[in-house]
């Protein structure tokens, strides 16, 4: 039989707790074996929406899009460096779409037993984008989901 926590999906997203669910799922990844794939989604489904409603112009959404992309790309390069540091092993991989959507739909296809989130922590109007994105996933989630507290998951990491 598959343990509980074989095989999560965590969000690495948000400015200031998106390292809380990651930094958790490195120590279920170095503790317990568990197989990890953090993911950062490129939320094309916003930017489109921003373009319909012409507060931007194209040119405006795709220098955004690619904005988002580098960060995406940045914030997984991170991840990779936090496992790397304890010894752990994560799978990355950059999504397009909504955030909620993608996360859903890989979560999905991998068979995911949980999907790990933060950012609800700290105030900010990215933070309510977040938010959002998080009621959005614990709703339509296969899967059990489990908000990360960055006391929680500082204390594991560095236990490591």
């Amino acid at each position: 039989m598959r343990g509980l926590l074989s095989k999560v999906v965590v969000l690495a997203e948000g400015l200031y707790s998106s390292s809380a669910p990651v930094k958790y799922a490195i120590a279920l990844a170095k503790l317990f074996g568990t197989e990890v794939l953090a993911v950062y989604a490129v939320d094309t489904a916003a930017i489109r929406h921003l373009s319909r409603s012409r507060i931007f112009i194209d040119e405006e959404s795709e220098e955004y899009e690619r904005s988002l992309e580098e960060t995406g790309r940045r914030r997984l390069a991170l991840v990779e460096e936090l496992a790397r540091t304890k010894g752990a092993v994560v799978s990355t991989r950059l999504l397009k779409g909504s955030i909620a959507g993608e996360v859903v739909l890989v979560a999905e296809e991998t068979g995911a037993d949980c999907i790990l989130l933060g950012g609800w922590e700290h105030n900010g109007d990215f933070r309510d984008i977040i938010i959002e994105a998080n009621r959005e996933i614990a709703n339509l989630a296969p899967c059990s989901v489990l908000l990360v507290k960055s006391r929680d998951a500082e204390r594991a990491y560095d236990n490591l």
